[in-house]
């Protein structure tokens, strides 16, 4: 299987084989060579049904019937490959050669990939292609860059200030503490604040500590665990206290959630009752779920521990074993690569339940969480000591 983009004579290609058939689609016109000109490209399939649409103007071809997965597990190679020897030969109509040109904004299914010197995997003779300070996307949220003798200036829409336009104008004179986040809320011309955790209030500026952590919503904590290099990844375990009165909530994720491809044990509600999914490095696993609906009591506590061991899971809610499967019986996956990331209550700022986790979850957890333990561990994780914003004392009654 592969697909391939690649410029023939001029024209731009798609060419595609999901195991069948290779279908090709080539643009009605060709590109402009003179070094200078800007093309916008999309391309891609849905199914076995292919499109190319160069500067907007599209070409199709129609479903027909046969495969309909593209089954590959190679790296993913922009501009040239490692060895042309290795391109299928039916993946170009000559013989195969680098690109020469220069190449931005690269979205695949919805996620851009860093053009950096640090972010891909590697790569050789890459240098910068705009060749002034301005480059690519210097200037944040639509602003215009403007080449200047000292270096460059941005010129800002009015929502936005700033020298790279990177500030809301809602926030340039917020009152928010040192280490909270100016969150602009434009359509009432003001701001909130995003409290780091340790710390509470309108400003940001009361401090307080917490055994129990309270999510509101818009709340999360990211959890680096220390031992991950220690860890025996084909025996994970996670085990916690929560309580909410909603039926929707990612609880817990353990992964790094930088890609689909990252493997993952995840924790939440779905439709009032427990559901536990699990990605241990090929596909995700059908989502556990719990029959019994959950009794979603303000005040009420469940005890849950996940158990897996290489590829058998088992879920205890409240000491009972509520669930016991073995996800993938070939065992060709059996360790739990998480990167020693753990998230509870949701994501990053700005980073949405439902499109990180691509809808295996619908929203960020309201209610508390305590006694998190990793593993076998003797000690509670202590979460006063992670990332987070949010997170109040479950303590108290605020």
């Amino acid at each position: 299987d592969f697909l391939c983009i690649s410029l023939v004579n001029g024209f731009t290609q798609l060419r595609y084989n999901l195991g069948d058939q290779t279908v090709i689609l080539q643009t009605l016109q060709k590109v402009h060579a003179n070094g200078n000109t800007w093309h916008s490209l999309n391309a891609g399939r849905v199914g076995n049904e292919g499109y190319l649409d160069l500067d907007g103007i599209n070409v199709t071809q129609k479903a027909s019937p046969g495969m309909n997965a593209l089954d590959t597990h190679s790296d993913f190679f922009v501009g040239g490959v490692s060895s042309l020897n290795l391109v299928n030969p039916m993946a170009i109509e000559n013989e195969p050669t680098g690109f020469t040109g220069c190449i931005r904004e690269i979205v695949i299914n919805n996620r851009e990939l860093k053009l950096t010197v640090t972010d891909p995997k590697s790569g050789a003779n890459i240098g910068d292609c705009d060749g002034t300070d301005c480059g690519y996307t210097v200037c944040k949220n639509n602003g215009t860059c403007q080449v200047e003798n000292s270096g460059f200036s941005c010129s800002c829409p009015r929502e936005w200030t700033g020298t790279t336009c990177e500030q809301s104008i809602h926030c340039s004179q917020n009152m928010c503490g040192s280490q909270a986040l100016c969150i602009p809320q434009p359509s009432s011309f003001s701001y909130t604040c995003a409290c780091a955790l340790g710390w509470t209030g309108k400003y940001c500026d009361n401090k307080i500590k917490f055994y129990i952590a309270k999510f509101v919503g818009n709340s999360y904590i990211k959890y680096t665990d220390p031992f991950y290099g220690k860890r025996d990844l084909q025996y994970s375990r996670l085990s916690l206290n929560f309580t909410t009165n909603q039926t929707e909530g990612l609880i817990a994720w353990m992964g790094k959630s930088e890609n689909e491809d990252n493997d993952f044990l995840a924790i939440g509600l779905a439709n009032g009752t427990l559901k536990v999914v699990i990605n241990l490095g090929e596909r995700i696993s059908v989502p556990l779920m719990h029959s019994k609906y959950l009794t979603c009591s303000v005040g009420k506590w469940h005890f849950i521990t996940v158990v897996q061991n290489q590829t058998c899971i088992k879920v205890y809610l409240d000491e009972e074993l509520i669930l016991f499967e073995d996800i993938d019986p070939q065992r060709k996956y059996t360790a739990l690569n998480y990167g020693g990331i753990c998230y509870f209550g949701g994501f990053e700022i700005g980073r949405k339940v439902n499109t990180v986790t691509t809808g295996l979850f619908q929203k960020e957890f309201i209610g508390k969480i305590k006694d998190v333990v990793l593993f076998q561990d003797s000690k509670k994780i202590q979460l006063m000591k992670a990332e987070g914003y949010n997170i109040y004392d479950g303590n108290s009654g605020n």
